[in-house]
């Protein structure tokens, strides 16, 4: 589910930058995207756009060079539109209009928010209760140390864990139960090569396949929802076929490379539980009813008509009631994911009420290229910087010029936004592009150029298999 560069840093414990290359940074920045929003005559565009296009450019530029942190990124994007764009009397709101500033903030009590943050908290009970490594444990066991067997066993449940929960926690915890086996076995051996690869491919391509599976995924939804509105199961419906295909070819590469062996598990694996406290068996049992019961009620929405949105509150309440999700656990939720999430969200209102979205739309209009193609485009273009930056950013950077494309040549917004969104989430062809990569890479049985092969193919066959399913679905 989180996908920060700051993860991946911490992983691998990389270079910190000094204060003054940050500030150096920040600076060039900052000008940088002054000059390209002022300087230039923009004909067409007015004042509050192009204090919109300053904003959009300063974030990006910050978002990839990492000056600050990603989540104080989104933070100073919300807090510059409201200077920027809020103040009565500005370049977009009347002087007698005081609360026009509050739509830069709405994103926070946004339905994609609530949806995110259940996710999160029900992530949370599993872990805390030990419900995930109960799974984990079982299908490890079921396996039978076979190699060819752990392989899709071992993906298939990354691949369903991060549905629903980080992919960095899912990737964690499995490569604790895959360590006994990986112990057993030469340092360059091809079989530990491809299970740790495996591991990491189907913790990336599983976030793909649900709404609260990844951030970028709801920001596509947030971006949709006034105009095309996206539930649950319509998302599982576009998004896990392509999702399943890239698992199931990322798969059938690494089995190739494995060839034949063996890999030996313990008669005992890990579980132990995620705090020192115990957990009682009825909390373990009502986490996962839980769990059953509000993912049942998100993909049936068609039938019952409750928004995922309000169906969110089901396990925020009732896993917060009988106890199983405390102080603690609140305290440990990704609240800069939180952020990062409002951030893009208001940054895609700032984009449409400056004026900004239909300046680009006319642009785009006026080049003439079939929608299809600047949707391929840009799901390259999102693979490509997910690659070298967190997805989130990139997402937040990306979706909302994928939207005002979409309007600019009338076509159906979902067949554009969905595959950049899932764009993002192919990005795996080096230790650093996820923190899934970053972590197995940690094992020190992996080289930089073992990712290239999964990775490359996740990259060129990713962005066209999604355009091509979502153009389907539409038809």
């Amino acid at each position: 589910m989180i996908d920060t560069r700051a993860e991946v840093r911490r992983i691998l414990k990389g270079l910190e930058f000094s204060s003054g290359a940050a500030v150096m940074k920040f600076v060039l920045c900052a000008a940088a995207a002054w000059a390209c929003a002022f300087l230039p005559v923009h004909e067409g565009l007015g004042e509050a756009g192009r204090w919109s296009m300053l904003v959009v450019l300063l974030g990006a530029g910050l978002w990839v060079t990492e000056a600050v942190p990603a989540f104080a990124v989104a933070l100073l994007i919300i807090g510059l539109q409201i200077v920027t764009l809020g103040r009565p009397g500005g370049p977009l709101l009347e002087a007698e209009d005081v609360k026009g500033w509050e739509i830069f903030v709405r994103p926070w009590a946004s339905p994609p928010m609530w949806l995110f943050f259940g996710g999160l908290v029900l992530a949370a009970a599993a872990t805390r209760t030990g419900v995930d490594r109960h799974l984990a444990g079982r299908v490890m066991r079921w396996s039978g140390g076979r190699a060819q067997v752990l392989l899709p066993a071992m993906m298939g449940l990354a691949f369903v864990l991060s549905m629903f929960m980080s992919n960095t926690a899912t990737t964690a915890l499995l490569l604790v139960m895959l360590r006994p086996a990986l112990d057993g076995l030469p340092s360059n051996s091809p079989v530990a090569r491809s299970l740790l690869l495996g591991l990491a491919v189907a913790a990336n391509l599983g976030g793909m396949g649900t709404l609260i599976g990844t951030p970028p995924n709801a920001i596509a939804a947030g971006l949709l929802e006034s105009e095309q509105p996206v539930d649950f199961l319509r998302w599982m419906l576009v998004a896990l076929p392509p999702a399943c295909l890239l698992a199931a070819l990322g798969w059938m590469l690494l089995s190739w490379r494995m060839g034949g062996g063996s890999a030996e598990l313990p008669e005992e694996l890990p579980d132990s539980e995620a705090v020192g406290e115990p957990v009682r068996r009825w909390q373990r049992l009502a986490t996962a009813v839980i769990f059953l019961l509000t993912v049942a009620l998100w993909m049936s929405g068609e039938w019952h008509g409750i928004p995922t949105g309000v169906v969110s509150f089901v396990p925020i309440v009732a896993l917060s009631v009988i106890g199983v999700i405390r102080r603690e656990d609140i305290k440990s939720i990704e609240w800069d994911v939180l952020i990062l999430l409002a951030g893009g969200l208001s940054l895609g209102v700032g984009i449409e009420a400056s004026g900004l979205a239909k300046w680009l739309a006319s642009g785009v209009g006026a080049l003439g290229m079939p929608s299809w193609a600047a949707g391929l485009a840009l799901a390259w273009i999102a693979a490509l910087v997910s690659n070298l930056m967190s997805n989130t950013a990139a997402a937040n950077i990306l979706l909302p010029v994928t939207l005002v494309i979409a309007n600019g040549t009338g076509q159906d917004a979902a067949s554009l936004v969905i595959p950049v969104a899932l764009g993002c989430s192919v990005a795996m062809a080096l230790p650093i592009s996820t923190p899934p990569n970053a972590l197995v890479y940690s094992s020190g049985r992996l080289r930089a150029a073992d990712y290239l092969p999964a990775g490359l193919l996740m990259f060129f066959l990713g962005p066209p298999l999604a355009v091509f399913w979502c153009w389907l679905i539409a038809s």
